[in-house]
């Protein structure tokens, strides 16, 4: 008997935490500070060519600057999160990228929330 009651408050305890999960509220993808260039390379790579809108990131776009791939990766991750309904697997690229709270916006560049 206890361990059935343990499964149904596990099975609560995650219910709730997916609702949490997805509660309406802004959040963002953004480049792990501590990966490697590579890994940034690839997963903005992927992004870029798998749906992200990655024009604001080239040359003359509202986000180039500054350009450093850590800048330019946040983007990208953020573009394709934001593009795929903000699903947990979606802000991944290999451990390169991380769910934030706060708006990363700055300047004129504007990081889409929805």
């Amino acid at each position: 008997m206890e361990e059935s009651l343990a499964k149904v408050v596990c099975v609560v305890l995650l219910g709730i935490i997916v609702a949490v999960g997805s509660v309406e509220g802004n959040t963002w993808c953004v480049a792990r500070s501590s990966s490697g260039f590579g890994a940034m390379k690839s997963g903005m790579d992927f992004a870029c060519s798998h749906g992200a809108d990655c024009g604001p990131i080239r040359p003359g776009g509202s986000c180039f600057n500054p350009n450093t791939i850590q800048n330019h990766a946040s983007y990208a991750f953020d573009s394709y999160y934001q593009k795929n309904g903000k699903s947990a697997g979606s802000c991944n690229f290999n451990g390169a990228a991380t769910i934030a709270v706060t708006d990363p916006s700055f300047g004129s560049c504007r990081y889409p929330s929805s």
